[in-house]
Protein backbone atom coordinates (compact mmCIF):
# COMPACT_ATOMS: atom_id res chain seq x y z
CA UNK A 1 0.00 0.00 0.00
CA UNK A 2 1.02 3.62 -0.41
CA UNK A 3 2.06 5.08 2.89
CA UNK A 4 0.72 8.47 3.92
CA UNK A 5 2.18 10.93 6.40
CA UNK A 6 -0.14 9.41 9.01
CA UNK A 7 1.38 5.96 8.44
CA UNK A 8 4.91 7.32 8.93
CA UNK A 9 3.91 9.20 12.08
CA UNK A 10 2.32 6.03 13.49
CA UNK A 11 5.55 4.16 12.74
CA UNK A 12 7.51 6.92 14.49
CA UNK A 13 5.27 6.58 17.56
CA UNK A 14 5.85 2.82 17.58
CA UNK A 15 9.60 3.43 17.25
CA UNK A 16 9.44 5.78 20.24
CA UNK A 17 7.79 3.09 22.37
CA UNK A 18 10.31 0.42 21.35
CA UNK A 19 13.19 2.86 21.72
CA UNK A 20 12.05 3.70 25.24
CA UNK A 21 12.85 0.21 26.55
CA UNK A 22 15.51 1.09 29.18
CA UNK A 23 18.06 -1.57 28.27
CA UNK A 24 20.84 -0.31 30.53
CA UNK A 25 18.51 0.13 33.50
CA UNK A 26 17.16 -3.42 33.10
CA UNK A 27 20.68 -4.86 32.82
CA UNK A 28 21.68 -2.98 35.96
CA UNK A 29 18.68 -4.39 37.81
CA UNK A 30 19.68 -7.88 36.68
CA UNK A 31 23.06 -7.23 38.33
CA UNK A 32 21.34 -5.97 41.47
CA UNK A 33 22.05 -2.24 41.06
CA UNK A 34 20.31 0.91 39.87
CA UNK A 35 22.64 2.09 37.10
CA UNK A 36 21.26 5.61 37.51
CA UNK A 37 22.93 5.83 40.93
CA UNK A 38 26.45 4.75 40.00
CA UNK A 39 29.14 6.08 37.69
CA UNK A 40 27.78 8.93 35.60
CA UNK A 41 24.19 7.93 36.32
CA UNK A 42 23.54 7.42 32.61
CA UNK A 43 21.72 4.29 31.38
CA UNK A 44 23.76 4.05 28.17
CA UNK A 45 26.32 1.42 27.24
CA UNK A 46 29.36 3.53 28.17
CA UNK A 47 28.35 3.89 31.82
CA UNK A 48 27.05 0.32 31.99
CA UNK A 49 30.40 -0.94 30.68
CA UNK A 50 32.44 1.16 33.09
CA UNK A 51 30.43 -0.06 36.07
CA UNK A 52 29.61 -3.66 35.13
CA UNK A 53 32.27 -4.69 32.63
CA UNK A 54 32.59 -5.66 28.95
CA UNK A 55 29.83 -8.29 28.89
CA UNK A 56 27.26 -5.86 30.26
CA UNK A 57 28.52 -3.21 27.81
CA UNK A 58 28.00 -5.58 24.88
CA UNK A 59 24.50 -6.54 26.03
CA UNK A 60 23.52 -2.91 26.52
CA UNK A 61 25.03 -1.68 23.26
CA UNK A 62 23.44 -4.52 21.28
CA UNK A 63 20.04 -3.98 22.87
CA UNK A 64 20.13 -0.23 22.31
CA UNK A 65 21.23 -0.73 18.69
CA UNK A 66 18.47 -3.26 17.97
CA UNK A 67 15.70 -1.10 19.41
CA UNK A 68 16.68 1.50 16.82
CA UNK A 69 17.30 -0.87 13.92
CA UNK A 70 14.16 -3.01 14.19
CA UNK A 71 11.37 -0.38 14.05
CA UNK A 72 13.11 1.68 11.36
CA UNK A 73 13.84 -1.30 9.11
CA UNK A 74 10.36 -2.80 9.63
CA UNK A 75 8.78 0.53 8.70
CA UNK A 76 10.93 0.72 5.56
CA UNK A 77 10.07 -2.83 4.51
CA UNK A 78 6.38 -2.34 5.21
CA UNK A 79 6.33 0.92 3.25
CA UNK A 80 8.18 -0.72 0.35
CA UNK A 81 11.15 1.65 0.44
CA UNK A 82 13.84 -0.50 2.08
CA UNK A 83 16.54 -1.54 -0.37
CA UNK A 84 15.88 1.28 -2.84
CA UNK A 85 18.82 3.44 -3.83
CA UNK A 86 16.74 6.48 -4.80
CA UNK A 87 13.76 7.85 -2.89
CA UNK A 88 11.60 10.90 -3.17
CA UNK A 89 13.01 13.55 -0.82
CA UNK A 90 9.91 13.76 1.40
CA UNK A 91 9.69 9.97 1.68
CA UNK A 92 13.31 9.82 2.81
CA UNK A 93 12.68 12.57 5.35
CA UNK A 94 9.58 10.82 6.72
CA UNK A 95 11.53 7.58 7.06
CA UNK A 96 14.08 9.50 9.10
CA UNK A 97 11.29 10.79 11.34
CA UNK A 98 10.97 7.15 12.43
CA UNK A 99 14.70 7.30 13.22
CA UNK A 100 14.09 10.35 15.38
CA UNK A 101 11.21 8.59 17.15
CA UNK A 102 13.41 5.65 18.19
CA UNK A 103 16.25 7.88 19.37
CA UNK A 104 13.97 10.22 21.32
CA UNK A 105 12.38 7.19 23.00
CA UNK A 106 15.82 6.19 24.26
CA UNK A 107 16.81 9.71 25.29
CA UNK A 108 13.53 10.61 27.02
CA UNK A 109 12.34 7.30 28.44
CA UNK A 110 8.78 7.73 29.82
CA UNK A 111 9.29 4.79 32.19
CA UNK A 112 12.19 6.60 33.90
CA UNK A 113 10.70 10.05 34.29
CA UNK A 114 11.59 11.03 30.70
CA UNK A 115 15.30 10.60 31.38
CA UNK A 116 17.47 8.23 29.38
CA UNK A 117 20.71 7.74 27.53
CA UNK A 118 22.61 9.84 25.02
CA UNK A 119 21.23 7.93 22.00
CA UNK A 120 24.46 6.93 20.25
CA UNK A 121 23.87 3.18 19.87
CA UNK A 122 20.16 3.63 19.14
CA UNK A 123 20.94 6.26 16.52
CA UNK A 124 23.48 3.97 14.89
CA UNK A 125 20.96 1.12 14.75
CA UNK A 126 18.27 3.43 13.39
CA UNK A 127 20.53 4.73 10.64
CA UNK A 128 21.48 1.18 9.68
CA UNK A 129 17.75 0.59 9.23
CA UNK A 130 17.56 3.32 6.57
CA UNK A 131 19.22 0.99 4.09
CA UNK A 132 20.84 1.66 1.73
CA UNK A 133 20.47 5.41 1.19
CA UNK A 134 22.53 6.36 4.26
CA UNK A 135 25.18 3.67 3.81
CA UNK A 136 28.03 5.87 2.58
CA UNK A 137 27.26 8.74 4.95
CA UNK A 138 26.85 6.31 7.85
CA UNK A 139 30.23 4.73 7.17
CA UNK A 140 31.74 8.21 7.05
CA UNK A 141 30.18 9.11 10.42
CA UNK A 142 31.60 5.93 11.96
CA UNK A 143 35.02 6.88 10.54
CA UNK A 144 34.73 10.31 12.18
CA UNK A 145 33.88 8.60 15.48
CA UNK A 146 36.90 6.28 15.27
CA UNK A 147 39.29 9.11 14.33
CA UNK A 148 38.16 11.38 17.16
CA UNK A 149 38.15 8.55 19.68
CA UNK A 150 41.66 7.47 18.65
CA UNK A 151 42.96 11.03 18.88
CA UNK A 152 41.40 12.20 22.16
CA UNK A 153 39.91 9.03 23.75
CA UNK A 154 36.67 10.78 24.73
CA UNK A 155 33.62 8.69 23.76
CA UNK A 156 31.40 11.73 24.20
CA UNK A 157 33.49 13.94 21.91
CA UNK A 158 33.64 11.21 19.26
CA UNK A 159 29.86 10.76 19.49
CA UNK A 160 29.18 14.47 19.08
CA UNK A 161 31.57 14.70 16.14
CA UNK A 162 29.95 11.75 14.39
CA UNK A 163 26.46 13.19 14.95
CA UNK A 164 27.47 16.61 13.63
CA UNK A 165 29.17 15.11 10.58
CA UNK A 166 26.21 13.04 9.38
CA UNK A 167 24.07 15.84 7.82
CA UNK A 168 27.18 17.24 6.11
CA UNK A 169 28.13 13.82 4.79
CA UNK A 170 24.63 13.30 3.40
CA UNK A 171 24.88 16.66 1.63
CA UNK A 172 28.25 15.71 0.18
CA UNK A 173 27.00 12.29 -0.88
CA UNK A 174 23.97 13.80 -2.58
CA UNK A 175 26.00 16.32 -4.57
CA UNK A 176 28.82 13.94 -5.44
CA UNK A 177 27.01 10.72 -6.37
CA UNK A 178 23.35 11.56 -6.83
CA UNK A 179 20.51 12.64 -4.54
CA UNK A 180 19.84 10.32 -1.62
CA UNK A 181 21.68 7.36 -3.04
CA UNK A 182 24.74 5.86 -4.69
CA UNK A 183 23.48 5.69 -8.26
CA UNK A 184 24.84 8.67 -10.22
CA UNK A 185 22.10 10.86 -11.63
CA UNK A 186 22.72 13.68 -14.08
CA UNK A 187 21.46 16.54 -11.95
CA UNK A 188 23.06 19.94 -11.38
CA UNK A 189 24.57 20.23 -7.87
CA UNK A 190 22.01 22.87 -6.89
CA UNK A 191 19.10 20.58 -7.76
CA UNK A 192 20.68 17.62 -6.01
CA UNK A 193 21.18 19.82 -2.95
CA UNK A 194 17.56 20.98 -3.00
CA UNK A 195 16.28 17.39 -3.22
CA UNK A 196 18.33 16.43 -0.18
CA UNK A 197 17.23 19.25 2.10
CA UNK A 198 14.22 17.52 3.75
CA UNK A 199 16.35 14.55 4.77
CA UNK A 200 19.24 16.75 5.84
CA UNK A 201 16.86 18.86 7.92
CA UNK A 202 15.64 15.84 9.89
CA UNK A 203 19.20 14.58 10.41
CA UNK A 204 20.32 18.04 11.56
CA UNK A 205 17.52 18.05 14.15
CA UNK A 206 18.62 14.62 15.36
CA UNK A 207 22.26 15.71 15.57
CA UNK A 208 21.28 18.82 17.51
CA UNK A 209 19.35 16.82 20.11
CA UNK A 210 22.22 14.33 20.51
CA UNK A 211 24.75 17.13 21.00
CA UNK A 212 22.43 18.83 23.49
CA UNK A 213 22.24 15.59 25.49
CA UNK A 214 26.04 15.66 25.69
CA UNK A 215 26.20 19.20 27.10
CA UNK A 216 27.31 17.91 30.50
CA UNK A 217 30.13 15.99 28.84
CA UNK A 218 31.23 19.12 27.01
CA UNK A 219 31.50 20.97 30.31
CA UNK A 220 33.57 18.17 31.84
CA UNK A 221 35.87 18.04 28.80
CA UNK A 222 36.53 21.76 29.16
CA UNK A 223 37.11 21.32 32.89
CA UNK A 224 39.43 18.36 32.34
CA UNK A 225 37.27 15.98 34.39
CA UNK A 226 35.71 13.87 31.61
CA UNK A 227 37.05 10.29 31.80
CA UNK A 228 38.85 8.96 28.73
CA UNK A 229 38.60 5.44 27.33
CA UNK A 230 40.40 3.09 29.70
CA UNK A 231 40.14 5.51 32.62
CA UNK A 232 37.89 4.75 35.57
CA UNK A 233 35.32 7.35 36.52
CA UNK A 234 35.44 8.54 40.11
CA UNK A 235 32.69 7.25 42.34
CA UNK A 236 29.47 9.23 42.39
CA UNK A 237 27.49 10.91 39.69
CA UNK A 238 29.14 13.44 37.45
Amino acid sequence: MDWTVAHWLAAAAGAFVLGSIPTGYLIGRAYGIDIRRVGSGNIGATNVGRVLGPKAWFLCFSGDLLKGLVPVLVAGVWAGVAGKWILEPMTAALWCVVVVGAVLGHMFCPWLGFRGGKGVATALGSLLGVFPILTVAGIGAVAVFVILLSRWRYVSLASMGAAASLPLLVLGQSIAVGPLGLTPIALPPAEALARSLPLVGVLTLLAGVMIFKHRGNMGRILAGTEPRVGQKRAAGRA
